[in-house]
């Protein structure tokens, strides 16, 4: 893969963030050809209309998440390398996010100059990831480090979870997600049949404690 001429996909569905991240990719090397999509749905189809050498994605978007869509990717663009930009620094989210078939991951509080730097490796295709976290990961893989509860969630009941906990009602929830009020209802109602807690405060209390209060995004 030539260095100097990547074609790159941003998927975040803040613009804003978009539009960030082009300045930064475009700037660090004129040859780069960025690309932008604000949802998982538009993501697929402009890999269906262009060559994509490295996918850039954020977790938390409405519609297909993060994770789904990096599965759809590896499978029906399996040329595509995916790298994660997350605000999600836990490694809960990481360890999610190789598993789906990412080679990279980087919290959306690192410096520039590492999202350069990962978009390098991942397009050739290397894994990039931080210590503390390639740490945590390999301690995981291992077993050697014990799982929280709420690894045992599915990928669509930890963003519940997360949303729930940042003081989300079940309404937001279901309009953010693009889902029905019963179907976000029966994953609470499942989240808390897994983590054996009774109630809903009890739910919000285990998700402080184990750091799953920061908003995954509007």
């Amino acid at each position: 893969m030539d260095a100097q001429h990547r074609t790159i996909l941003i998927v975040d569905d803040h613009t804003v963030v978009r539009e960030g991240l082009v300045r930064v990719l475009g700037g660090a090397n004129p040859g780069w050809s960025v690309g932008e999509a604000s949802s998982g749905l538009q993501a697929i189809e402009w890999l269906r209309r262009h060559r994509v050498d490295v996918l850039i994605a954020d977790l938390s978007m409405p519609g297909i998440s993060g994770l789904e869509l990096i599965r759809r990717v590896r499978a029906e663009f399996p040329q595509v390398r995916v790298l994660v930009l997350s605000m999600h620094a836990e490694e809960q989210y990481a360890l999610r996010a190789f598993q789906a078939g990412a080679l990279g991951y980087v919290t959306k509080d690192r410096a520039a100059s590492e999202l350069v730097q990962a978009v390098d490796r991942v397009a050739e295709g290397a894994i990039f990831v931080t210590p503390s976290l390639a740490e945590y990961v390999v301690q995981q893989l291992r077993g050697s480090q014990p799982a929280p509860r709420h690894d045992q969630l599915s990928n669509r009941e930890l963003d519940v979870l997360r949303r729930l906990v940042a003081g989300h009602r079940v309404s937001d929830i279901a309009e953010a997600l693009h889902l029905s009020i019963k179907t976000v209802s029966s994953h609470k109602r499942r989240i808390q049949d897994k983590l054996g807690l009774g109630s809903t405060a009890a739910l919000i209390r285990y998700g402080i404690e184990q750091g799953l209060q920061e908003t995954p995004g509007p």
